[in-house]
């Protein structure tokens, strides 16, 4: 945990060096996401369970699968939370004391809450679990901050809308450990707050259904006495509400000398492409800015490698200040990758250059394809034949999770991906 006393910086060797070094969190809706996250650099992933969590459409965890989770994360040194945070009914008391003490009995590291109810549950059933307050009881002020570490808790994740400046204060004033979003989603309402999905499909947005109406289309009308007077023709892009995502790649250097002990990625529902390609960018950044801080530059290709997973544009949002005309989407809610995910690799032949590839998308022979991995640089070379697992030439990998095998001149390694350019 770093404290407002501690040091964030040292001289070694007459080179400063971040000595402090925050955490990096993933998020995983999956095991084989969980595992994915931890190779490609995670520190630590969040996760949920099938009780309790906001992600009621993730495939989200069995206990048996959460305490294999732990124990895959143990073997690298990372840290495994699992989200609690709805905002709890009476009919979610049964049974609560009982799937939080299973939670410590499979080793998870802490649990993500918002409800009091649970945060005192926790500590009576449970006190070998960290308890870390959500994001969902939207705290941005370092009064409320206070409160919370005086309830026991070991950490707070501040809301999505809070400051540089703000939590500058907030490391001054409070010894706690802080969680801020570095990349993902942005909620446009204010974040724990929102029933536009309660109101408008009857699915609860803070016990897990929010069916994100701020995403949808919309037509604006004007009433003109009884008559609706359309605003818009239908040439016109339909309206929305939707904010870019966050993207704070620029902004990870000032986030450090800030003293924000945990950098967190929001994405439990995205793919495994997705998860791939966003920690290993973070994991490069945060790393370099760490071993050598007052020569550290932004690379382009980092900038560019975080574009080909985005689905959306992205935006500073609210860290460098109140957003603008420019941090909201008009007339659109989403745009192309400019990659695909095409395969996961398998295994790897170094004698004839063979690799076992597991199709998740469309692929053929001619198609230029890129290779990436934490063990590899990013290489691109074009497909010629490909095979399947019994030998017979194929014109396509056709199939979703299909096992094939083609020629790769250079050596990759299980868990590395395979991405072509749309």
């Amino acid at each position: 945990m770093l404290l407002k006393n501690d040091k964030i910086s040292e001289i070694i060797d007459g080179k400063r060096v971040i000595v402090k070094k925050p955490e990096l969190l993933a998020p995983a809706g999956n095991l084989e996401k969980l595992k994915i996250a931890v190779h490609y650099g995670a520190d630590a992933v969040f996760i949920g369970g099938q009780e309790y969590s906001l992600r009621a459409n993730a495939d989200n965890f069995t206990i048996e699968e959460i305490r294999e989770g732990v124990q895959f994360a143990n073997q690298y040194g990372a840290k495994i939370y699992v989200t609690a945070n709805i905002y709890a009914h009476n009919e979610n008391i049964p049974g609560l004391e009982e799937y939080l003490q299973a939670l410590e009995q499979a080793g998870v590291h802490g649990i993500i809450v918002a409800d009091p109810l649970i945060i005192e549950t926790a500590r009576r059933v449970a006190p070998k679990l960290e308890v870390h307050l959500s994001t969902q009881q939207s705290i941005a002020n370092w009064k409320a901050v206070q409160f919370w570490k005086e309830e026991g808790l070991e950490r707070v994740v501040l809301a999505r809308e809070t400051s540089a400046q703000e939590i500058r204060e907030i490391k001054e004033k409070v010894d706690i450990e802080i969680e801020a979003f570095i990349h993902g989603a942005m909620c446009s309402a204010y974040s724990g707050r929102c029933v536009l999905s309660n109101h408008m499909t009857a699915r609860d947005s803070n016990r897990g259904g929010c069916c994100q109406s701020c995403r949808w289309d919309y037509d604006l009308y004007q009433l003109d006495g009884d008559k609706e007077v359309p605003l818009f023709d239908e040439n016109d892009a339909p309206f929305a509400m939707s904010a870019k995502d966050l993207n704070l790649i620029r902004a990870i250097p000032a986030m450090i000398e800030l003293g924000v002990d945990s950098l967190k990625i929001e994405g439990r529902m995205k793919s495994i492409h997705y998860v791939a390609t966003v920690v290993s960018v973070y994991r490069k950044v945060i790393d370099a800015y760490c071993a050598d801080p007052d020569h550290f530059v932004i690379r382009e290709e980092w900038i560019k490698e975080l574009d080909k997973c985005a689905n959306r544009d992205t935006a500073p949002s609210f860290f460098t200040g109140m957003p603008g005309y420019s941090d909201h989407m008009y007339g659109s809610h989403s745009r192309k990758t400019t990659h695909e995910f095409a395969g996961l690799v398998l295994d790897y032949d170094k004698e004839t250059q063979m690799v076992t590839l597991q199709q998740r998308n469309f692929f053929k022979p001619g198609d230029e394809v890129e290779f990436f991995g934490p063990e590899i640089e990013n290489f691109t070379q074009v497909v010629e034949k490909i095979w399947d697992e019994d030998g017979n030439e194929l014109d396509a990998a056709r199939h979703p999770l299909q096992i094939v095998k083609f020629k790769v001149e250079r050596e990759v390694f299980p868990y590395n991906m395979m991405r072509k350019e749309n």
